[in-house]
């Protein structure tokens, strides 16, 4: 009895090596129900911050995905910040990723990574329950500008690089919370007493290496209104009327480009809205109704 009872002790130590190679797998405090898998590096000996973090459902197979996109002004921020883990509780999946700052390396880097990390876990899948054909993305500010590059650019070839380049990085759904879309018409729309982004040490100067307006081929290509076409994933996009830091004119550019395009688009306008924080209750409504129309969530623990 002793020797079977060490083979089990054993056994379950080298499955716990195992995933602890992969990432820590516990369940997160408050989410009892939940596996957690902390800093899964999605490029092979890459960058510190090409990292990511998958909390998933205890129960439950061909989950559908969203994946939590940070911001702070492509300058700071961190997965370690996931608003979305209710939606655990909702039939989702949930990623947050990590991506190489402004400080670490200029544009395209961030789309980069997002793209690897969305190629990652597709070719991971399988290991982690997911329905790699159901992948809603969410980012808020620098994370919005990120998650509507991913909308638009789910058929360009040039941001994928690096490994698992035989599965695609296009998603099925994209909420962006007021995220830039052209740079350079910030400064013409933003607030009396906006932050100035027509300046060399803006947020989207140092993104794309020097001063927006003396590199105007560099900032259409990190504008994702640069890649609107019919093809583009279905949007929700959510603004304050009074931002101070993205002018709410940013979303309505995008919205009239993706209608040009007849993509699918709701532009919801939070009245009296700052950068965030939002009061207002119908934004979470929205976003549920959002995903579970485009992604639609299998029934909380079912096994399907």
């Amino acid at each position: 009895m002793i020797k079977i009872f060490v083979i089990i002790i054993l056994l379950a130590f080298a499955v716990f090596v195992v995933y602890a190679q992969r990432g820590q797998m516990k369940s997160a405090k408050g989410l009892e129900d939940t596996i957690v898998f902390h800093d899964l590096a999605y490029v092979t000996n890459g960058h510190e911050r090409q990292k990511l973090d998958l909390y998933l459902p205890s129960q439950g197979s061909d989950l559908p995905l969203i994946i939590w996109i940070h911001g702070g002004a492509w300058l700071t921020g961190s997965k370690d910040d996931v608003p979305m883990l209710d939606c655990l509780a909702k039939g989702y999946a949930v990623a947050s990723i990590n991506y190489r700052l402004s400080s670490h390396a200029i544009f395209p880097a961030p789309i980069e990574d997002c793209k690897s990390a969305i190629r990652w876990l597709r070719a991971n899948s399988g290991e982690y329950r997911i329905d790699p054909n159901r992948f809603g993305v969410i980012g808020a500010s620098a994370g919005g500008h990120l998650v509507a590059m991913l909308g638009t650019t789910g058929d360009v070839g040039e941001f994928d690089v690096g490994e698992n380049l035989d599965y695609p990085s296009g998603i099925q759904a994209v909420v962006d919370l007021f995220g830039p879309t052209d740079f350079l018409q910030m400064d013409d729309h933003r607030m009396p007493d906006g932050q100035i982004h027509n300046a060399a040490d803006s947020p989207e100067s140092l993104l794309v290496g020097g001063n927006i307006q003396d590199n105007k081929d560099k900032v259409a290509r990190a504008n994702p209104i640069t890649y609107v076409t019919k093809n583009a994933s279905p949007f929700l996009i959510i603004h304050g009327d009074s931002d101070p830091l993205v002018p709410h004119h940013q979303s309505e550019l995008l919205v009239q480009a993706l209608h040009n395009a007849e993509v699918a688009v709701e532009l919801y306008t939070v009245k009296n809205g700052g950068h965030g924080g939002f009061g207002d209750k119908r934004v979470n409504l929205l976003m549920d109704n959002f995903f579970a129309g485009t992604l639609k969530p299998a029934k909380p623990n079912s096994n399907h």
